[in-house]
């Protein structure tokens, strides 16, 4: 179990220090900082943090505002290290997902999300339907006017939404990119990730999905812009020793079976021409990528 900090402060004149310190203390070997306002939904060196914790890795905040702009974003970031078999901790709250003390003092917190939104979604309905009896149309009255301004605003908060929806889960399918690109074509990124998802991980990606995803990573500088480069066309035989070799990163704890299984699923056909992947045949592509230097592991 590795303990991953995160500190934050507003601005450039603010410092780091006393968090780092008591993240230091706490046992975080890694500790990640930020000068940069919570309201921001793009912050570079959490987007960092989130992608180095692993399964059984615990990330750590000093109090629970340096981490989230809200409760809602909160709950977001913790249900994403829950998926990953990671951990949360705050060291000035009674926040620790190790703990069964802590997982109920996250449940109140979820108790009152929810409550929260109902009155809100309550609130609005009341006010569009008084509005609509004094014959009021609700609405941004700007945007209805086309509103350059206006517009713009809409348009970046869409954008911060989207980074923050494809941030949360990139622990999920950026290594296996980062892995696989530029020496595989999209479509075998792509058909990789939804084989691994069939275990209830990310949702279905697509070529344009997993494109744009990956455009905006290497837009905020998370991620190297080699990735977006052309894949160089293979030979079939070689494409299938690779591809092979690539399902194996992205899934190191498959079994042979587990893998043939999967290029089954992506109807990958054998070297020979079959539809059935035995072990063997399995093994003896990973046994070809190894020599080849294609496996950043051990053989199996």
């Amino acid at each position: 179990m590795t303990l991953i900090g995160y500190a934050r402060v507003s601005t450039e004149d603010q410092a780091t220090d006393a968090q780092a310190d008591a993240l230091a203390a706490a046992g975080c070997a890694v500790i990640f900082r930020e000068h940069m306002s919570g309201a921001k939904a793009s912050r570079p060196e959490l987007a960092k943090a989130l992608a180095r914790v692993g399964k059984g890795d615990v990330l750590v905040v000093a109090r629970l505002d340096r981490l989230a702009r809200s409760l809602s974003h909160l709950l977001r970031v913790i249900a994403e290290l829950d998926a990953r078999g990671a951990h949360f901790r705050s060291l000035a709250d009674p926040i620790d997902t190790t703990t069964p003390q802590g997982r109920f003092a996250l449940q109140v917190l979820g108790a009152v999300a929810e409550l929260e939104r109902a009155l809100i979604q309550e609130r609005t309905r009341d006010g569009l339907k008084a509005a609509r009896k004094r014959g009021r149309v609700g609405g941004n009255p700007k945007l209805r006017a086309r509103d350059p301004q206006a517009i713009r605003r809409i348009a970046d908060a869409r954008s911060r939404s989207y980074f923050d929806r494809v941030n949360q889960d990139a622990g999920a399918w950026l290594p296996t990119v980062r892995q696989m690109r530029p020496e595989h074509r999209w479509e075998d990124v792509v058909r990789v990730l939804n084989a691994k998802a069939q275990g209830g991980g990310s949702p279905c990606w697509t070529v344009e999905r997993l494109k744009r995803a990956v455009k905006r990573f290497v837009a905020e500088g998370l991620a190297d812009p080699d990735l977006l480069r052309p894949a160089r066309r293979r030979q079939s035989s070689e494409r299938l020793l690779t591809l092979v070799a690539g399902v194996a990163r992205a899934n190191p704890q498959l079994t042979l079976a587990q893998i043939g299984a999967q290029l089954e699923a992506m109807f990958e056909r054998t070297p020979r021409g079959g539809t059935r992947w035995s072990p063997s045949s399995v093994k003896s592509l990973l046994d070809r990528a190894e020599r080849l230097g294609l496996l950043a592991r051990d053989g199996r």
